[in-house]
């Protein structure tokens, strides 16, 4: 019996997705290893979201709320991208004698150093985190509900909002919703974050996730910006600025491309006006903007250095695009019978995973058939592929973008990033290309570099007034 008997329509949006595409050292990596703050629950200081009499019919349903104190460092709830929560970098101390959690201190003087100037800038050092939900649609364009966070500063507008699509995770814990995101950061500059779970994590955990299927993802992120927006308003909490700002990395980093696309090709699509959104800046880093090519090294060099990327894609190709293909014709019987345990119980991270995988020869991963790349099922499957990768669309990024890759990725090769220079080659992209290190290396030096653009853009403006 093939492990995924029960496939996901999505031809009306793979339809929708056709018409558009045919016309640094280690320092780094203890980044955020500061001490530690655990979350100060103040529910009496701030405005209780959740009581919205009279506004039963806003979209977003706030689900709970909380407020973080970063003036001491980051919760104990943060996760790097490959699912290693942050304090496991830190060394064993003894906990304080309240018997509070406190993270212990980092002995590394650089990256504290480092820590603490990621997180000096700004004063709006309390964060309120806000769990809700909100409607959108899954790939057979069935109303579904969704999961998502929004941060914002603490008695005060945010300046302008944040739309973060989040990188891959494996666990739940991972999810927004879940947890403090690294990008969290950003808050303290007296931005707005919104940032969805995805479908397949926070309240549709018993879902599979569509990996990589890049316009279903991208129209469930758009659609939380829509909700949010409107219930910003609804609490006076409405930023000061209409445009936004996208940012992402890694899987986030694809999926920020494909919602700007999304939202300039709705602002001259006559059937699409709902999705247009007034983008002030783009921001994506590491991103699999070509899933195909991506795909293709792994079977044409025989190493997958990220293996649990292989049964991901596949997955989210065969179901998120209803595949005639099944995933036991591609992938080693061994691995088959374990991808609903490890990878769609979402009680893993990605890290643990490639630990219970353990090779990253693509060969001992993929059936025979899956590695030859002129079979009929993996046409299919490239086929796929193409349509979901950015890079293929009929577009040109019109907003200000900049993007970030190490020529050192070992996750997402670094193809992805020349592919992206050569088609958007009269963009107005910015391009950041170096030996950074590896993938969660340069994930944190992502997030440092757009922090410290957003407050250079701030001084600018500053100047002009």
């Amino acid at each position: 019996m093939d492990c995924y008997d029960k496939r996901v329509k999505t031809a009306s949006l793979k339809e929708l997705r056709l018409k558009w595409t045919r016309p640094i050292v280690y320092g780094l990596l203890s980044l955020f290893l500061i001490p530690f703050s655990s979350c100060q629950f103040r529910q009496e200081e701030f405005v209780d979201f959740t009581d919205l009499t009279g506004a039963q019919d806003l979209k977003f349903k706030v689900l709970s709320q909380h407020e973080t104190d970063l003036s001491t460092g980051l919760p104990y709830n943060c996760f790097l991208p490959d699912g290693t929560p942050l304090y496991e970098y830190a060394e064993t101390s003894e906990q304080p004698a309240d018997g509070k959690h406190y993270m212990p201190q980092t002995s590394s003087v650089t990256g504290t150093a480092i820590a603490q100037e990621l997180l000096k800038y700004g004063n709006q050092n309390k964060v309120i985190e806000i769990v809700g939900t909100y409607p959108s649609i899954d790939g057979e364009m069935n109303e579904i509900t969704l999961s998502g966070k929004v941060m914002l500063p603490r008695g005060r507008k945010p300046k302008r909002l944040i739309l973060v699509s989040h990188y891959t995770v494996g666990s739940n814990a991972e999810a927004p919703s879940n947890c403090f995101s690294l990008e969290g950061v950003l808050v303290k500059l007296g931005y707005g974050l919104i940032i969805p779970d995805y479908r397949g994590y926070g309240i549709t955990v018993d879902e599979v996730h569509p990996y990589l299927v890049m316009m279903e993802t991208a129209i469930n992120v758009t659609d939380m910006y829509f909700a949010v927006r409107d219930w910003l308003k609804a609490v006076n909490m409405e930023p000061e600025e209409p445009d936004i700002y996208l940012m992402g990395y890694s899987q986030g980093g694809a999926n920020t491309m494909a919602v700007e696309y999304l939202c300039e090709m709705a602002y001259n699509d006559p059937e699409l006006p709902e999705y247009y959104i007034p983008i002030h800046r783009v921001f994506a880093g590491g991103g699999p903007y070509d899933v195909k090519a991506t795909f293709e090294r792994f079977v044409t060099t025989d190493t997958a250095d990220y293996p649990v990327a292989v049964p991901l894609v596949l997955q989210g190709m065969i179901k998120g695009n209803n595949l005639n293909v099944k995933m036991s014709d591609l992938v080693q019987p061994w691995l088959c019978e374990h991808i609903d345990e490890w990878v769609n119980s979402k009680k893993y991270t990605t890290g643990q995973i490639n630990g219970f995988i353990g090779t990253k020869v693509t060969h001992e991963l993929l059936t025979e058939e899956a590695m030859t790349q002129t079979s009929a099922n993996v046409a299919e499957l490239y086929k796929a592929m193409t349509e979901n990768s950015v890079v293929s669309y009929n577009w040109e990024p019109q907003a200000s973008v900049y993007i970030m890759h190490s020529m050192d990725d070992e996750t997402v090769p670094y193809t992805n990033a020349t592919n992206a220079k050569a088609r958007w080659s009269n963009a107005n992209i910015t391009y950041n290309f170096g030996h950074y290190g590896g993938h969660v290396k340069t994930c944190l030096r992502f997030i440092f570099t757009v922090q410290s653009l957003l407050k250079q853009e701030e001084e600018e403006r500053k100047k002009y007034e």
